[in-house]
């Protein structure tokens, strides 16, 4: 049992995670009730890791007891220190039985042996330096104490001038205050030589069901952190006294806990008030035993097998720039994997400084910088740059770490040029912000507009035009298009589309009630912009575009997606746009004329003259006509400079990683079965992943694989490279042919999109908010990392998470 109560040194397997606390700069008030503190106040030293102060086993009758010669306590290993101070205690201060001490000075002055009378308790000599010092002190002396302190402990005290008088230095040494570092050195050696009350005596005193007590205990702490982390909750309250009528959320959890158990409220009751595990910093530290394990059972998932970095960075609420780093891999069952792995602290977005920062994390839970098989990031200068850029740095590094360019961000820079290089999109754009904006402007305007939602949704149920059943009919608001979002634009389409009725009859109402003519006039401009051909046909025009873009959107957001894939996707996207612009153009006109009838919209006349003005047609009331060639020039347009983006960003055979890659596609090997492409792959892009018998045997097993597996029926129900790994474990495929296995492992680590650290961040805004702006950065990412990956912590049992807190370092009362 006390192998638990010994410090851990950092000998362990590379696999393991180092489960340090973490450290912080923040002071954190600690209660009355502080938990953890030892009997003996030991101060350690900090400075010396323990990893490197190495485990010998000393000879304590060969100890050097010459105060000038001898090691320092915290030179030793922190398992040897208690041991080595009771020896030195045990043989008292080194005071030499001397007849002369030797001279110095100008006054030939010396160190007196009737001063070992006066101060026999402390006081030591040492004839190599002919200097004194003090035992207390140099038994608990560590190395990062106040500068000045070191006098009696390191250098020695040599002034023989200032001793004896009013103002002796060995009175000023041992101090008036009682709590001077002396005479607490004092107090402290009378407690490590008390060996009643020595913490290894007091554990061999507690029973087995004190201990299952202890454990009982600490679980409902760590049941409450953990439930908190999940929800994203809060866990400190402004006023958590026992008189408080809200301690905060921490503690009235647990009160929940005690309150259905009787006995667990017994033994928090019982339980002594420095080991109630309670305080914050328990609850940190829980939380980071939770993380670490986390950690370790992602990177054991890793083990040795290549990875894709993905990064991405934001400033937090305080103002704080964080580095998102995600892992991308492949699972020993052949699932594709994206997890959250860290959030680093930058001082700043500089290429280099994101560099170390992965590098630092990386190297901290031992991932070799040589397996990374890919990089995803945003288009950012500072990250795509080509000589300078982070992906450059990396590839100097390992130069099989392939760059990708984020999918859905390619997407989003795609249908934002388009949109903006044809003006009447762009006004159209412009002139439904506006009116979104006249609409929410107020909280009445918004009752009005789900009042008026709410009839007309009745009104439609009644004619049976409307389905009913469980989350139809939902009455909600007009959604506000987001320019970093583009399935935003979508939603906002399509929820004026549905409530274009109640929007018509608010604007009405801003209108006939307005006071100012200022709110009358924005209210009318509005109005006339929504009720105008050219406005509905273009609503209609893009909410049949973006319904065809925001499925490959949602699609490129899948964690599971490969890349090959997502080629198909972009590919099918295309053809279905391509086939809208040659087909679509009747249907959608008969949409757009049947709506306007519906709202009583004038319906222009498509065969009257064509005059332009100021850029664009106007109304026949402003003595202008909108002729047929008008809409189907913007119709045209619209399309057209949608598939002209599409095929710059999206641009497959520019790359030909993935040309070569798309031989392993389950369709493309049915069509035609491309060996001599996986094998350039193979000798072009992933040399190092092969040996050269392995590249020799290549041909032949790829011969036998289209001949023995490509034909199988199950094979070809396969749609995806993702499901070709998953099915190749399951029917054992994966170790008969080993070579092609290990092509679609990592072709399948290439990343596809960064959505995943987009939602680190998302997730980081519901974590830290403006209430909760002053945590940790530590504190931070440890509650990140169970809040988007409780799907892992869940599976630890609470048993385990006690064990692990045990460990971490020595407790008041023992749980084991």
């Amino acid at each position: 049992m006390l192998d638990f109560f010994k410090r851990k040194g950092s000998t362990s397997n590379s696999s393991d995670v180092n489960v340090e606390l973490p450290t912080t700069n923040v002071a954190i008030p600690i209660p009355e009730n502080v938990e953890d503190v030892p009997i003996l106040p030991i101060p350690e030293n900090v400075d010396v890791p323990i990893s490197q102060t190495q485990f010998q086993r000393i000879d304590i009758d060969s100890l050097d007891y010459d105060p000038g010669t001898r090691k320092q306590i915290w030179e030793y290993h922190v398992n040897q220190r208690d041991e080595i101070r009771r020896a030195y205690i045990i043989k008292g201060p080194h005071q030499p039985p001397l007849k002369t001490f030797k001279k110095s000075g100008k006054h030939n002055r010396s160190f007196q042996a009737s001063w070992f009378e006066y101060n026999s308790t402390w006081l030591e000599y040492s004839p190599t330096t002919d200097a004194a010092y003090c035992l207390p002190c140099f038994v608990f002396h560590n190395s990062n104490g106040v500068a000045g302190q070191n006098t009696f402990t390191v250098g020695g005290f040599r002034n023989w001038k200032k001793v004896g008088g009013k103002d002796c230095y060995f009175q000023g040494h041992i101090g008036k205050d009682p709590n001077s570092a002396h005479r607490v050195a004092e107090q402290m050696c009378k407690d490590l030589m008390n060996q009643s009350q020595h913490l290894q005596r007091v554990v061999d005193h507690f029973t087995t069901e004190q201990i299952a007590n202890n454990r009982l205990q600490l679980k409902a702490s760590i049941f409450t952190v953990r439930y908190l982390a999940f929800q994203a909750i809060a866990f400190r309250g402004r006023d958590e006294s026992c008189s408080s009528l809200n301690r905060g959320n921490f503690f009235e959890a647990l009160g929940i806990v005690t309150f259905w158990n009787e006995k667990v409220a017994e033994i928090i009751e019982k339980a002594p008030k420095n080991a109630t595990y309670t305080s914050p910093r328990i609850q940190k530290e829980i939380l980071h035993v939770f993380s670490a394990k986390v950690k370790k059972a992602i990177r054991e998932e890793i083990g040795d097998a290549k990875f894709c970095i993905m990064v991405d960075e934001a400033r937090d609420e305080s103002m704080k720039e964080q580095m998102a780093v995600v892992f991308r891999y492949v699972d020993a069952e052949g699932f594709v994997k994206e997890r959250f792995f860290g959030l680093v602290h930058v001082v700043d977005t500089a290429a280099l400084t994101l560099k170390n920062g992965i590098y630092s994390l990386l190297s901290q839970h031992c991932l070799d910088i040589q397996n990374i098989r890919g990089q995803g990031y945003d288009g950012a200068s500072n990250m795509r740059g080509m000589w300078n850029g982070l992906q450059a740095l990396i590839l100097n590094d390992c130069p099989y770490a392939y760059y990708i360019h984020c999918f859905a961000h390619r997407l989003q820079l795609a249908l934002v040029k388009s949109s903006k290089q044809v003006v009447p999109i762009s006004h159209f754009f412009l002139t439904l912000l506006f009116l979104i904006k006249i609409v929410n402007a107020s909280c009445k305007r918004n009752e009005q507009l789900k009042v008026a939602n709410a009839n007309e949704i009745a009104r439609l149920i009644d004619l049976e035009e409307l389905e009913t059943g469980s989350g139809l009919n939902q009455i909600g608001t007009l959604q506000r298009p987001v320019e970093t979002r583009w399935s935003s634009h979508f939603r906002s389409v399509s929820s004026l589309l549905k409530m274009f009725t109640p929007t018509v009859e608010v604007l009405q109402n801003i209108i006939d009630d307005a006071i100012d003519g200022e709110h009358r006039a924005e209210a009318e401009s509005a109005y006339e912009g929504l009720t105008s051909f050219e406005f509905v046909f273009i609503l209609h025009l893009e909410k049949e575009t973006m319904e065809i873009t925001d499925k490959l959107c949602q699609a490129l957001q899948s964690q599971s997606q490969d890349i090959l894939n997502a080629m198909h996707l972009v590919s099918s996207t295309k053809a279905l746009i391509q086939k809208f612009r040659d087909d679509g153009w009747d249907g959608l006109l008969t949409t757009v004329i049947s709506f306007c009838e519906k709202h009583c919209i004038d319906v222009l006349d498509m065969n009257a003259r064509y005059v332009a003005r100021r850029g664009r047609a106007r109304n026949q009331q402003d003595n202008v006509t909108i002729e047929h060639h008008y809409l189907v020039n913007i119709f045209y347009a619209t399309i057209d400079s949608q598939l002209q983006e599409l095929n710059y960003r999206f641009d497959e055979d520019a790359m030909e990683l993935l040309r070569l890659s798309s031989a392993l596609e389950p369709r493309e090997e049915l069509k035609s079965f491309r060996s001599s492409d996986l094998c350039l792959l193979v000798k072009k892009f992933y040399p190092q992943d092969f040996t050269d018998y392995d590249k020799q045997v290549l041909e032949k097993e790829l011969y036998h694989f289209e001949h023995n597996v490509v034909q199988d029926p199950e094979f070809k129900k396969l749609k995806s490279l993702s499901e070709l790994s998953q099915w190749l474990v399951r029917t054992r495929n994966s170790e008969h042919y080993k070579l092609v296995y290990r092509m679609v492992r990592l072709v399948l680590t290439l990343p596809v999109s960064t959505a995943t650290t987009e939602r680190v961040f998302s997730a980081m805004k519901v974590v830290k908010t403006d209430l909760r702006n002053k945590m940790e950065n530590d504190f931070l990412a440890d509650s990140l990392m169970l809040y988007i990956e409780k799907d892992i912590a869940s599976t630890f049992s609470l048993d385990s998470i006690v064990d692990d807190f045990e460990n971490l370092k020595e407790r008041r009362v023992p749980f084991s």
